[in-house]
């Protein structure tokens, strides 16, 4: 259901759930791909953070946002934190 089609609080409330679980779910599978990226990384002779590609997916996703209409401000701060976390997760397995 399209938010405009919304006529309830409930029915906005019911569709912000399912918006929730669906991000949720995207970013547990993304997390798999950063699980990989600690496995892979070490006989690459990589380390946890490469600045050159986090700016790189900063601004993809800054790209992406403006053209679906999301603030780039704000997704850039969401997902900053989201690669601080991700690497600060493989710099677990890997080390610094």
């Amino acid at each position: 259901m399209k938010a405009a089609d919304c006529t309830t609080m409930e029915q906005v409330r019911a569709e912000i759930d399912r918006v929730d679980a669906a991000l949720v779910a995207l970013l547990a599978e993304r997390t798999t791909y950063i699980d990989r990226a600690s496995d892979l990384k070490p006989a690459l002779g990589l380390p946890a953070r490469i600045e050159d590609r986090v700016e790189e997916v900063v601004a993809k996703v800054r790209d992406r946002a403006e053209a679906e209409g999301f603030d780039p401000a704000l997704a850039e701060a969401l997902w900053r934190r989201l690669i601080d976390w991700s690497i600060a997760r493989e710099e677990d397995v890997i080390g610094r």
